[in-house]
């Protein structure tokens, strides 16, 4: 398993724009909370991810799924999360 270094294992771009009062643990009230506010970017990491969903375990690669290889979510870029 690795950690993803784009999103710090977050799961998430620029979540620190969440407002501390509105920001939880719980990945389903941030994707709420995203669909229902405009002036901001906060996404699904892209390197996680395809900016909606993750392709596994949020923050992580190489686990869950996304394996590596040309199969692999990750075979645009020759198998390799974006941040290996």
């Amino acid at each position: 398993m690795t950690i993803c270094t784009r999103c710090q294992g977050e799961g998430f771009i620029n979540i620190e724009q969440i407002p501390e009062s509105e920001c939880s643990e719980d990945t389903e009230v941030i994707l709420l909370w995203i669909a229902a506010n405009d002036n901001h970017d906060v996404q699904v990491c892209d390197c996680c991810g395809d900016g909606e969903d993750w392709y596994g375990e949020k923050g992580c690669h190489y686990v869950g799924g996304d394996y590596q290889g040309p199969q692999g979510p990750y075979a645009y870029n020759g198998g390799l999360c974006e941040c290996h």
